[in-house]
């Protein structure tokens, strides 16, 4: 089995990228589209293209159902648009190897948004995430809980963005959850899992694998 390590969230991508740049979902008002960022907010980042995000893998569960979404490349976002309402919308990309690093690492992104929150049943993609965020809802206040394949992670540091825009750095418990937030509006989340894990790609080795996982959900 492999060995996960669990470390501080921010890192340096490349050179015209800020700290924390991550890909986001994030879903139109009226729920009928999806844009996709790499930036260190929701909104796209004109200095960053989308290059490396290309491979991109994304999906929609409608119905319990889940199914392939086709989505527009853009120079700094792309864009996909919904003909059904789905509950989440979900996806991976890999980003490649970090350019600067103590050990080669092969950088992977698992973005998330919620679309219509029904409850956490629905809003959990599973033992097939290799690491995704799922919003808890109890007494009128939102926890987040970080699974790697259907397992909480423990003492994972991570930050959420709360609907005012003020950003809290953030551990996870030994269930997995962070703090409780009562706040109502759009939150923003994003955690960081290493895995121990040889291989190659692209023709060149790695040592280990960086996860993130992040998640975009409108909260009441």
């Amino acid at each position: 089995m492999n060995r996960l390590l669990l470390s501080v969230a921010a890192v340096s991508l490349f050179a015209v990228a800020a700290q924390a740049h991550m890909v986001y979902f994030v879903p139109a008002k009226d729920g009928k589209a999806v844009v996709v960022v790499f930036s260190d907010s929701l909104e796209a980042d004109e200095k960053v293209k989308m290059d490396k995000l290309a491979g991109l893998k994304m999906f929609a569960r409608i119905a319990g159902k889940d199914a392939p979404v086709e989505f527009v490349q853009g120079d700094h976002s792309f864009t996909a648009k919904l003909a059904e309402s789905p509950t989440i919308v979900y996806g991976s990309a890999v980003y490649g190897l970090l350019p600067k690093s103590e050990k080669p690492t092969l950088l992977i992104y698992h973005p998330k948004a919620i679309t219509a929150f029904g409850d956490v049943k629905t809003a959990t993609i599973g033992a097939d995430a290799a690491l995704e965020i799922v919003p808890v809802a109890e007494a009128g206040k939102t926890r987040f809980q970080l699974l790697a394949k259907g397992k909480p992670v423990a003492d994972a540091e991570g930050t959420v963005t709360l609907p005012d825009g003020v950003k809290e750095k953030v551990t996870t418990d030994k269930n997995g959850f962070t703090q409780a937030f009562g706040k109502t509006g759009r939150y923003a989340a994003y955690f960081k899992l290493i895995e121990d894990k040889t291989g190659e790609h692209d023709g060149k080795k790695y040592e280990e694998v960086r996860h993130y996982a992040t998640l975009v959900a409108d909260l009441k």
